[in-house]
């Protein structure tokens, strides 16, 4: 779980079938010593993450990636320039109890991240 320590929610709002933060990253967090040390990158892996600590969240259920149909990084977030981004997670039940998911990650106009796919419910 990243939440927390990679990041903090500093602003929430929900919706029916949705969750949208604001997050402030921490430029000091031990990933950024090894992704790169002195130009600090957020990992992909951690956006996939993050979006799935969100889902799970909304749904308050504990959710596990089936597929990503979409999946798209199309600029660096660099949590020194970007300290804090925008981030929506839309989510819609499915028959076969997965969600189908649609979530981005921004900074005003910047996108940093898109990923369309589906989640399943883990058992515990």
């Amino acid at each position: 779980m990243l939440e927390n320590s990679f990041y903090t929610i500093t602003q929430e709002e929900r919706g029916d079938n949705s969750i949208a933060v604001t997050v402030r990253l921490d430029a000091g967090h031990s990933i950024f010593a090894g992704h790169f040390p002195g130009q600090p990158v957020v990992p992909g892996v951690c956006m996939m993450q993050i979006v799935k600590e969100l889902l799970d969240k909304g749904t308050a259920q504990n959710t596990l990636l089936r597929h990503g149909s979409n999946i798209k990084f199309l600029n660096f977030i660099d949590p020194v320039k970007q300290p804090e981004v925008n981030i929506t997670v839309q989510y819609v039940a499915q028959p076969d109890a997965s969600w189908k998911v649609s979530a981005n990650i921004r900074f005003g106009e910047i996108i940093f991240f898109k990923f369309q796919g589906n989640f399943i419910s883990q058992t515990t």
